[in-house]
């Protein structure tokens, strides 16, 4: 399995823990003492935390592979012009049959 993959079920998974948390805090407002509230909120509180820090994460490496095929794709551009100009032709072709069939 791909880092990205296991980055995106763990978000997944803060992000239940997180709306499990909330469903225990409504719980609790309604039936608990104030010190089991005060608990439950200081841990959605750092769960929240977590889970943005994870998702800044995963943006900044989102972009960074961006950023990286983008390069790789100049280069190649660049060391192969011709092969790219062709590449460019097909696949604009084989939109338009596509488009055309419609």
């Amino acid at each position: 399995m791909s880092d990205t993959a296991q980055a995106k079920e763990k978000l997944a998974a803060d992000f239940r823990a997180v709306m499990d948390d909330i469903d225990a805090l409504m719980t609790a407002t309604t039936n608990k003492a104030d010190t089991e509230v005060k608990a439950l909120r200081e841990r959605i509180q750092d769960r929240l935390a977590g889970a943005k820090d994870k998702l800044l994460d995963a943006q900044h490496e989102a972009i960074q592979r961006a950023k990286d095929a983008a390069t790789a794709t100049d280069d190649y551009v660049h060391a192969k012009p011709w092969q790219a100009i062709g590449v460019a032709a097909a696949v604009g072709l084989a939109l338009g049959v596509l488009i055309g069939r419609r």
